[in-house]
């Protein structure tokens, strides 16, 4: 009974220390008080940018927006959307984006994953038993979903082949399936985009949901953010809708259409400008992780994950950025989305979209809370990189700063009680606030000599600053003092509550 009592009163404190942490918790905010105001100084930069590329490059016509903190704050258009009708392009218009519907679909995985009706790590052969025993090699590991998601199947990169499949039907896929895949990798080892794998995911969400992938994502995507879609273009107005061309021997050629089939789910959605930055600004939305309710068709936590590097490229490239400027950049595929981490430390999440008649891109900074749309109806229109240089240059004109991060309570009541105990640390052992590891690696002999060392330098202290944060348990703050300056960096244990396990402490010169 004892034992019971006593477990019981251990969770009490354990769920009130939970509940305390949830309370006390801040999540890093913009500290710019000016940034839109200075965002919008941009806009007429941005709009020569999108404007002089789009003629440059033989765009009949063509649609942008930006997107700051859930809002379409700026936008544009330029040429035409039906040439022969003289018909202008606008944010309305409705352009085909291609292969940046492969997030829809990868959204509509996560929220059955969510839901409990599926795992990313079931074998493709649940679903697709045709599959089965279908590998390169005799050791090679089942497909999961996980894999498809982030093209590791071992699947042979399928462009252009895989655009002229849209309109295939379920049975002319697993048809393929039956027939046999030839594979150039085996799943899980290297990065391969597969046009046939996110086609592979709409079958699942059909067989898993009971209803075709089509209508999977217009009730539970579409329609809850507010988004005018739709995969085939004959139910758009004719007043509407974008007609695709190609630029040959200078002058633009109309593509013939394509319908829409299970390949749809790779690249065969159609929406406008307008509508598509509400889908970026639910992704923006899911930054910073913070304890607000949920809205949205998935979990924020789910879109956030969609964001993670589950595959790296095989490329780490230098980039050169627009004002001549060269920067390591880091590339990997997430799930339905591409990454990228710069040598500044800059992540954007982005995907760009080709079809025969259209090319599109999106690209957002989720730590910068800013996204840049760009619609275009030509041949395989290059449009990633106009959108990075518009994006790099809206930062940089702006000077805008990622979220900050605030000290955690703990971090802060840490720092007071450090300082306190500067320079002698003669009740250290005893003041409670050291982990079990501290003085095994750290001795108090040692922990006297260099503050001491230091504060004979710098003389008395005039001022203790903030914690600079890195995570809720981990930074660093500055000590100025009447010649010099201080800096101690610390690390807390994942206790509760947290205590010190390591501690520097060095002399700036500056």
């Amino acid at each position: 009974m004892k034992r019971t009592i006593a477990l019981f009163s251990f969770i009490i404190v354990a769920s009130t220390a939970f509940a305390q942490t949830k309370q006390t918790y801040q999540p890093p905010a913009f500290t710019d008080a000016d940034r839109l105001e200075k965002i919008k100084a941009t806009y007429s930069v941005a709009e020569k940018i999108y404007k002089d590329f789009a003629e440059k490059n033989h765009f009949p016509g063509y649609a942008f927006g930006v997107v700051v903190d859930g809002q379409l704050v700026y936008s544009g258009s330029g040429g035409y959307s039906d040439i022969d009708k003289k018909t202008p392009a606008t944010i309305q218009s409705m352009f085909r984006i291609a292969s940046m519907s492969k997030s829809f679909t990868a959204m509509a995985i996560l929220k059955l994953r969510d839901e409990g009706k599926l795992k990313l790590d079931d074998p493709l052969y649940d679903y697709i038993p045709e599959i089965k025993n279908q590998q390169l090699t005799a050791d090679a590991p089942p497909i999961t979903i996980r894999n498809l998601l982030s093209h590791a199947t071992g699947f042979p990169e399928d462009n252009p082949w895989g655009d002229r499949q849209l309109a295939k039907s379920e049975d002319d896929l697993i048809a393929l399936y039956k027939k046999g895949i030839s594979f150039s990798n085996d799943p899980g080892l290297v990065y391969e985009y597969s046009n046939l794998g996110f086609a592979t995911l709409g079958y699942i969400i059909h067989k898993v949901s009971g209803i075709p992938y089509e209508e999977y994502i217009a009730k539970n995507i579409w329609q809850p953010l507010g988004i005018n879609a739709s995969w085939e273009y004959s139910t758009i107005p004719a007043s509407e809708l974008a007609h695709g061309y190609r630029w040959l021997n200078g002058d633009w050629k109309e593509e013939t259409p394509l319908h829409d089939g299970i390949y749809g789910a790779m690249g065969g959605m159609i929406t406008s400008v307008e509508s598509f930055s509400k889908y970026v600004a639910y992704h923006l939305e899911a930054w910073p992780p913070r304890n607000d309710n949920e809205a949205g068709p998935v979990k924020r936590s789910s879109v956030r994950e969609m964001h993670q590097p589950w595959r790296f490229n095989n490329v780490i490239a230098d980039y050169k950025y627009p004002d001549g400027r060269t920067c390591p950049v880091a590339i990997g595929y997430c799930y339905g989305l591409g990454f990228t981490k710069d040598c500044d430390g800059k992540i954007m999440i982005a995907h760009s979209g080709g079809l025969p008649g259209f090319g599109s891109n999106w690209r957002i900074m989720p730590d910068y809370g800013i996204g840049v749309i760009l619609f275009a109806n030509v041949t395989y229109a290059s449009t990633g990189g106009v959108n990075l240089q518009v994006l790099d240059t809206i930062v940089k004109l702006a000077k805008l700063q990622p979220r900050k991060l605030p000290a955690s309570m703990i971090l802060t009541k840490r720092r007071n009680e450090i300082v306190k105990l500067l320079p002698d640390f003669s009740s250290a052992k005893t003041s409670g606030i050291f982990a079990e590891n501290f003085f095994l690696d750290y001795f108090t002999d040692s922990l006297k000599k260099d503050a001491s060392a230091i504060f004979s330098k710098t003389g008395k202290i005039i001022k203790v600053n903030e914690v600079t944060p890195e995570n809720q348990l981990r930074g660093y703050f500055i000590i100025d003092c009447e010649k010099g300056r201080a800096q101690i960096n610390f690390t807390l244990t994942p206790e509760t509550p947290a205590l010190i396990q390591e501690y520097h402490i060095k002399l700036l010169n500056d």
